[in-house]
């Protein structure tokens, strides 16, 4: 496909084709369950004697198991989804006790008010993010002190969860994730050419498109907000928590592979310099 578009179209537009694409392939997981709530919303039938969101529950595991048998999927990037899952369904029990938003509909796979469908979306995040790292070859450069990164990304997955208590520190963690990583280009090959861009251009980006998927799920009321009235788009307030938790996001799947991590800067062709310290 990307010989058919670079024999047909400009440099530029060809290489722009390929990068969209090659996104959407990167995110298949999650573009599947999205789908999935959409039409499982238009189809189902509130008398049908089987729920919604185990239908969802089902379909996730189903499309897992799939990604696996074809290959689409790695184990290592298994390990890095399972990661996903567990973190991403204790910050799901919490935050629907505490009554940030929750899941209105009944299910059978539904253990503390959260069906358990809902930790397959952030595994879906884990799983664009270790697939995108493959497909693009990215490295990234020039990495900081990974103990740093570890500690930043405690720092915030703690506040989720601090800050129902003491006082929200996040205009703190946006700094700091600018400080950290300004410096840090992500260096990905479409084709045969690098590109560059900046991490926390990346992360604004990404955080973009999550919060759009997510307005998507609201309107189909597989999840509300506290507070959210019907049509109500999501506070733009969630568009800086998913900016924040794609740290924690990447950083989960530096813990399981830290190949792509360089300390120092990479030439101007993207070659690989210094390994980042293991």
């Amino acid at each position: 496909m990307g010989d058919w578009a670079r024999a047909r179209l400009p440099l530029a537009l060809a290489e722009l084709v390929m990068f969209v694409l090659k996104q959407g392939w990167a995110c298949l997981f999650g573009g599947l369950l999205l789908v999935a709530i959409l039409l499982s919303k238009a189809l189902w039938h509130q008398d049908w004697p089987f729920h919604r969101y185990d239908a969802l529950f089902l379909f996730a595991i189903g499309t897992q198991a799939i990604f696996l048998w074809a290959k689409l999927e790695t184990w290592e990037e298994a390990r890095v989804i399972l990661l996903f899952h567990l973190t991403g369904t204790a910050m799901e029990w919490f935050k629907v006790h505490a009554g940030s938003w929750s899941y209105p509909e009944p299910g059978l796979f539904k253990v503390m008010d959260v069906p358990l469908f809902s930790g397959f979306m952030y595994a879906a995040v884990g799983s664009y993010i270790a697939r995108v790292i493959r497909i693009f070859d990215m490295a990234f450069a020039p990495y900081p002190s990974f103990p740093l990164t570890l500690l930043l990304a405690l720092a915030i997955y703690v506040n989720f969860f601090a800050h129902h208590y003491l006082p929200d520190i996040r205009l703190v963690l946006f700094a700091a994730t600018i400080l950290l990583y300004a410096r840090t280009r992500i260096w990905f090959r479409i084709h045969d050419r690098h590109w560059w861009m900046p991490l926390p251009l990346a992360a604004l980006l990404a955080a973009v498109a999550l919060w759009i998927a997510e307005n998507l799920g609201t309107a189909t009321g597989t999840w509300i907000y506290s507070g959210q009235l019907p049509g109500q788009m999501v506070s733009l307030a969630k568009l800086g928590s998913w900016y924040l938790l794609l740290y924690v996001a990447f950083v989960t799947v530096t813990l399981v592979t830290r190949r792509a991590l360089h300390a120092q800067p990479l030439d101007l062709t993207g070659s690989p310099a210094t390994p980042a310290p293991q």
